[in-house]
C-alpha cells in the first residue's frame, strides 16, 4: 500500500511518500492558487499511485478550516486520514539544523510531511 503525506500551507504544499516501508520527502507544491494546488497534489497522489492521503491538521481552528476546505478539492478517490500536524514544521527545521541552510525553498514543508506520514505510521501499528 502506497502512502502519501501533505503538510498545507498558505504559500507551499510539503509532501511526502512511503514507498515500501521508505519514507521519501518530494518537492514541495508551490501554491499560486487553490485550484492549481489541489490539481498538482491530484497530480502527485496518481504519479505515486498513493492509496491513502494522510494530511496534516494543526490545532488552529481558521488554519482547520482552510486545509479540510483544501483537502475536499481533492479529486483523490483512496482514503483520506487527517493527522496531528502539531510542531512538525519545528521538528523539520530542527532536523535540518546545521545540516541544510534553510531557505523558502518548500524543503523544511517536506520534511514536514515526511514527519506527518511518520506518525500516521506510528498510529497505524
Amino acid at each position: 500500500m502506497n502512502i502519501a503525506a501533505i503538510d498545507v500551507g498558505l504559500k507551499r504544499i510539503g509532501a511526502a511518500v512511503c514507498l515500501e516501508g521508505v519514507i521519501m520527502p518530494l518537492d514541495a507544491v508551490l501554491r499560486r492558487n487553490r485550484e492549481q494546488a489541489a490539481h498538482d497534489i491530484d497530480k502527485l497522489l496518481r504519479e505515486y499511485k498513493a492509496d491513502i492521503l494522510a494530511v496534516g491538521l494543526p490545532t488552529n481552528e481558521e488554519m482547520r478550516k482552510r486545509i479540510r476546505h483544501f483537502a475536499s478539492l481533492l479529486e483523490f478517490g483512496g482514503k483520506i486520514v487527517f493527522i496531528d500536524e502539531d510542531f512538525s514544521s519545528y521538528e523539520a527545521k530542527e532536523r535540518m539544523k546545521g545540516i541544510v541552510k534553510q531557505k523558502r525553498d518548500g524543503r523544511v514543508d517536506s520534511l514536514a510531511a515526511a514527519i506527518i506520514l511518520e506518525r500516521f505510521n506510528g498510529s497505524v501499528k
